[in-house]
C-alpha cells in the first residue's frame, strides 16, 4: 500500500470508532458528566468544606485536575476495549487483518478513537468543573501534552485487553480489579506526602499517580512527583505496550485459529 491508500485505511478507522461512540453519546458523554458533577458536590462542596486546603489550594481547585484525568482514563480505555472485542465478537476483524492494512495502521485507528472519546469526554467535564470550581492554567502545554499522552496510553491499554477478552464479561474485569484502584489510589483526592513514608513508596510503582500529578502541576503549578520522571514513566509505558499491542496483532493472538 502506498502512502495515500495508508492515509485512507486509517482515516476511515477514526471516522467509524469517532461514529461509534458519538452515535450514542447519551451513553459514552452525558454519563461522565453528570458522575463527575456529583464527584464535585460530594467531595467538593460536602466533604471539601470540611478537608480544608491542600497545597494551599482550595480542595475542590486541588481535586478538578484529577477528576478531569480520571474520566480520560476510563473513557479512552472503555472504548478501545469494547470496540476491539466488539470486531471479535462479530467475526469482523479477520477482513482487516487479510487485508493489505499494515496492523501499525489498525491499531493507529483504534488508538485515534480512544483518544478522541477521552478528549471530548475530558473537555465535557472540564466544563462542568467550571460551575463548581475555578479553572487555574498554569502551563496550557502540560495540559495538553499530558491529557493526550494519557489518552493513547489507555487506548493501549484498553486495546491489549480487547485482544485477550474471551467474553463481554473479561472486558470488565480489567476495569473493575486494576484499573479503579489504581485510579483513586493514583493521587486524585490527596496528596501522596498525606501517606506514611511506606505508603509513599509504595504509590509511587501507581503509573498513574505521575499522570494525574504531571496534570495538576499543568493547572495549579504543584505536584507531588518531578515533571520530568512524569514524562518519562508515561513515555515507557506508552512504549512498551504499542510495541506489546502491536506484536500481540502481527500473532493474532485470541484472532486467528
Amino acid at each position: 500500500m502506498n502512502a495515500r491508500e495508508k492515509y485512507i485505511a486509517y482515516k476511515t478507522i477514526v471516522i467509524r470508532e469517532i461514529l461509534r461512540f458519538s452515535r450514542i453519546w447519551l451513553q459514552t458523554i452525558i454519563p461522565p458528566m453528570v458522575t463527575m458533577g456529583l464527584y464535585f458536590v460530594i467531595f467538593g462542596n460536602l466533604i471539601g468544606s470540611r478537608i480544608g486546603p491542600m497545597d494551599g489550594f482550595n480542595y475542590i481547585d486541588y481535586i478538578v485536575p484529577g477528576l478531569i484525568m480520571m474520566s480520560v482514563i476510563t473513557n479512552s480505555y472503555a472504548n478501545v476495549v469494547s470496540s476491539f472485542y466488539g470486531t471479535k465478537f462479530q467475526h469482523s476483524v479477520e477482513e482487516m487483518l487479510i487485508s493489505p492494512v499494515p496492523n501499525y495502521i489498525i491499531l493507529l485507528g483504534y488508538i485515534t478513537g480512544g483518544v478522541a472519546r477521552g478528549l471530548i469526554v475530558g473537555i465535557a467535564v472540564s466544563i462542568v468543573a467550571m460551575f463548581f470550581a475555578n479553572i487555574l492554567v498554569h502551563d496550557l502545554m502540560v495540559i495538553l501534552s499530558m491529557i493526550i499522552l494519557t489518552a493513547i496510553l489507555f487506548s493501549l491499554a484498553g486495546f491489549i485487553n480487547g485482544v485477550y477478552a474471551q467474553s463481554f464479561d473479561d472486558i470488565s474485569l480489567i476495569p473493575t480489579f486494576v484499573l479503579t484502584p489504581l485510579t483513586y489510589l493514583g493521587g486524585i483526592f490527596y496528596s501522596i506526602t498525606l501517606l506514611p513514608e511506606f505508603w509513599q513508596d509504595v504509590s509511587m510503582f501507581n503509573p498513574i499517580l505521575y499522570m494525574v500529578n504531571a496534570f495538576r502541576y499543568g493547572f495549579l503549578g504543584v505536584s507531588d512527583i518531578n515533571l520530568g520522571i512524569s514524562y518519562a514513566i508515561t513515555f515507557i509505558f506508552i512504549t512498551g505496550l504499542y510495541l506489546f499491542a502491536l506484536r500481540l496483532l502481527q500473532k493474532g493472538h485470541g484472532i486467528k485459529t
